[in-house]
């Protein structure tokens, strides 16, 4: 069966396996955990030790706790990533078989949060590798031993490239027309993105 919260694709099985342990926990423990889990993908750290006090009434073991802030995650993230709606998702997951009360309870924590979910999503989504520092200048060789073709402006870039904390820095030389070429295609690359990109 197809779901839209997994983008109109079948539901992982763990995450079925997953149900029976959620619909263990009251409605009003499920809002509390929920809101736990979103502020933890959100960035900010999830308080392991409030969440199993919140789980002790359904006689959670370590393992079903994570189970259950995995799946929460999964459900929350998934919605988001595909812009469900709040009746839709609580449709789907009372098919799944999560209770009604429980789900209305997770439903309502992700409509709240639905905005801020999706705008961390698309900043994660589209954290590329950072480039700073950037700098360019134009050489003009007026005279060379080893080119017969001087007075040719040349183009140095050179920039910053931050990876994973790493920094590492990097120099290109090239011709006028190689670079103009370059600008072309980066403007070019530009313009699709402008195209695709939604307008808030």
């Amino acid at each position: 069966m197809k779901f839209r919260f997994c983008g109109e694709l079948d539901c992982p099985d763990w995450v079925l396996a997953e149900i029976a342990t959620l619909s263990r926990i009251t409605s009003i423990k499920m809002k509390l955990i929920c809101t736990q889990v979103v502020n933890g993908i959100l960035g900010t750290p999830i308080d392991f030790e409030k969440v199993n006090k919140q789980t002790a009434d359904a006689k959670y073991e370590k393992s079903d706790v994570k189970a259950t802030i995995a799946t929460i995650s999964f459900i929350m993230t998934s919605s988001a990533k595909h812009g469900i709606d709040e009746e839709s998702l609580l449709n789907e997951l009372q098919q799944l078989g999560l209770p009604k009360e429980s789900a209305a309870a997770l439903c309502k924590i992700f409509s709240e949060k639905f905005l801020l979910l999706q705008e961390k999503l698309k900043k994660d989504s589209f954290k590329l590798t950072e480039i700073q520092n950037i700098n360019w200048q134009v050489d003009h060789i007026l005279s060379s031993s080893c080119l017969s073709d001087v007075d040719n402006p040349s183009v140095k870039l050179s920039f910053e490239v931050t990876e994973n904390d790493d920094k590492s820095f990097h120099s290109i030389n090239m011709s006028s027309n190689r670079f103009q070429v370059l600008l072309h295609e980066l403007k070019q690359a530009y313009a699709i993105m402008e195209e695709t990109t939604p307008t808030s």
